[in-house]
């Protein structure tokens, strides 16, 4: 997990630095390990990042992180689990590419320069929410995960000159803006006591707006109304699939089930830190469990540790079925 936070103005404060380090200090905890700045007065633009260094733990993986050409600017929560799939593809197509490291952001960049943003995101298997600056257009890009585990908050506060597009991995990275209103969305805080949640693209707080899974943002002074367009839908997937649904025989169906999840669990096994999972006991966690010990195994790793919660009220104790 990393957080990020930012603010767009046609004005930025003398303090923009000092403002910016407050917001992700907020964040503090989304990532301990490093922190950034990246600001450009002259656009308007300013991007801070709080790292938590998963690969490439070197200072080629910090944040933000300007692309090869220097026409983009990045800040990126997430993990893209195919990524040296497509560095491959990268080096095959340009092989005096100069990496400066192995993180899977400089190959985030390295791919929307060479393919553009949106053919990136479709070849990328992975859980992200990111700011993208293109200093060429001057527009910033925001988006997110196909379905939406990792989140990400936009949207216009305050009036006049103090006017910001305020945009974060985190609603409380925004609240140290001067220019945020602490103002209740009436709507949110309807879906909220209706539903247990506030339901996208809603948040609790007014004028805020969640990224929806599969979409992108863009964003300019010139043209400050969020232009939306999805990267992904849902309901196409769905319906291609329908319309070529399987054939084999429900052990060859079997079979190919087990090798996808093997190959996910694969990709999200790769890190430059020791990876555990949270064992419930259940279905779900017991089934990646064992899958990952197959790969360690195969890999000629250690064990993977596990973790459970248990509690002394045994309606709710699930850590003997962890155990067994």
């Amino acid at each position: 997990m990393c957080g990020f936070a930012g603010f767009l103005n046609a004005s930025l404060p003398r303090n923009a630095s000092q403002l910016l380090r407050q917001m992700t200090d907020a964040i503090r905890e989304r990532g301990p390990d490093d922190e950034g700045q990246w600001i450009d007065e002259g656009a308007g633009i300013a991007l801070g990042h709080r790292r938590l260094s998963i690969v490439d733990l070197s200072p080629a993986g910090h944040q933000p992180m300007v692309s090869a050409s220097g026409r983009y600017v990045i800040i990126f929560n997430g993990e893209i689990y195919n990524h040296q799939l497509l560095r491959a593809e990268l080096e095959a197509a340009s092989p005096n590419h100069g990496w400066r490291g192995h993180s899977d952001t400089e190959t985030l960049l390295a791919g929307i320069e060479r393919w553009g943003l949106v053919e990136t995101l479709r070849r990328s298997a992975g859980m992200f929410g990111l700011a993208l600056w293109d200093r060429e257009f001057r527009q910033l890009h925001l988006t997110r995960d196909r379905i939406g585990e990792k989140p990400v908050y936009f949207g216009w506060q305050g009036h006049g000159m103090e006017r910001s597009f305020l945009f974060g991995s985190d609603l409380k990275a925004l609240w140290p803006h001067p220019s945020f209103r602490f103002e209740v969305d009436r709507t949110g805080l309807t879906s909220l006591l209706r539903f247990g949640y506030v339901a996208k693209p809603l948040s609790i707080f007014e004028g805020i707006g969640k990224l929806e899974p599969g979409m992108i943002a863009t964003v300019s002074l010139e043209r400050p109304e969020p232009v939306l367009n999805p990267y992904w839908n849902f309901r196409e997937v769905v319906q291609e699939c329908l319309a070529d649904p399987l054939t084999g025989s429900p052990e060859e169906t079997t079979a190919e089930l087990e090798r996808l999840l093997k190959q996910a669990i694969s990709r999200q096994m790769e890190a430059d830190v020791p990876v555990g999972a949270f064992l419930s006991g259940g279905v779900d966690s017991s089934t990646i469990v064992a899958l990952m010990q197959e790969i360690a195994r195969e890999r000629g790793q250690q064990p993977v540790r596990t973790f459970t919660i248990g509690f002394e009220d045994q309606r709710y104790d699930e850590a003997p079925f962890a155990k067994a």
